[in-house]
C-alpha cells in the first residue's frame, strides 16, 4: 500500500480529499494535517510515502514544505494541490521535487488519475535502465497526457479519450473498436493510438484474425 499524508487546511476539502484517495485501490490516508507544522511533526514521526500537500497552507507555503523536506533528506513524494495557475509556479514545483500538480477544483477522476499513473511509476521504474527508450517510457508514464508537446491538429480532450477507453479494455483495443468507443473516425484513432505508442504510454501488438493481414491492438504499458 501508498502511504498518504493528506496536508490541507480547509476540514472540508481535507476530508473529501481523503475520501477520495482511500477509493483508489493500492493507496491508504495514513493521516490528515491542517498546517505545515502538523505536516513537517507527522512526517517525522511515521512513515510516509506521499503527501497531497496543499499549497497555501495558514502557517506555509507547499513549496517551503517540500524544500524542507529535501533538505532532512526525506524521500516522501509529492502531488501539490493548489489553485495556482502560474506557470512560474509550476517550474517552482517541479524544481523542488513535486511529482505531479493537481489544479483546484479537482474531480475524484482527476485525482484518480494521477494517483493511478504514480502507481505504475513506482512499480515499474525499478533496477537499471537498458536505454533511453526505457527512461522515456518511464517519465512518460508518470507525465501521462495531458496534452503538453502533442503533435499540431491532435486534441487533449480526444486523447485522454482515447486513453480512458483503453482503460476500459484490458484486452486492448484495435483503431476501429478505440473510433466506435470515442466516436472518431479509425484513421483519428490511429493517429492517437500511434502516438500514444510512440511516446510509451501503449503498447502495439499483432491480433491474427480468420482471414486477411493481422489487426493492430493497443493496450497501456
Amino acid at each position: 500500500m501508498i502511504r498518504v499524508l493528506v496536508v490541507e487546511d480547509d476540514p472540508v476539502a481535507a476530508d473529501a480529499h481523503r475520501l477520495y484517495v482511500e477509493r483508489v485501490p493500492g493507496f491508504e490516508v495514513v493521516g490528515v494535517a491542517n498546517t505545515g507544522v502538523e505536516a513537517m511533526r507527522f512526517v517525522d514521526q511515521h512513515p510516509i510515502d506521499l503527501l497531497l500537500l496543499d499549497f497555501y497552507l495558514p502557517d506555509a507555503h507547499g513549496l517551503q514544505i517540500t524544500r524542507a523536506l529535501r533538505a532532512a533528506n526525506h524521500t516522501i513524494d509529492v502531488i501539490a494541490v493548489t489553485s495556482a495557475r502560474d506557470l512560474a509556479m509550476v517550474r517552482a514545483a517541479v524544481s523542488a521535487g513535486v511529482v505531479q500538480y493537481l489544479l483546484k477544483p479537482f474531480t475524484f477522476a482527476t485525482l484518480r488519475d494521477k494517483l493511478e499513473r504514480y502507481a505504475r511509476f513506482r512499480a515499474e521504474v525499478t533496477g537499471e535502465a537498458t536505454g533511453q527508450d526505457e527512461v522515456d517510457r518511464a517519465l512518460a508514464t508518470l507525465r501521462g497526457t495531458d496534452g503538453i508537446g502533442l503533435p499540431k491538429g491532435m486534441s487533449a480532450d480526444t486523447l485522454n479519450a482515447v486513453v480512458s477507453a483503453l482503460r476500459e479494455a484490458p484486452g486492448g483495443l484495435s483503431a476501429v473498436g478505440a473510433a466506435g468507443i470515442v466516436g472518431i473516425s479509425r484513421v483519428t484513432a490511429r493517429r492517437y493510438l500511434e502516438h500514444l505508442a510512440d511516446t510509451g504510454v501503449v503498447v502495439r501488438r499483432p491480433q491474427y484474425g480468420q482471414v486477411g493481414r493481422p489487426e493492430l491492438v493497443y493496450s497501456l504499458s
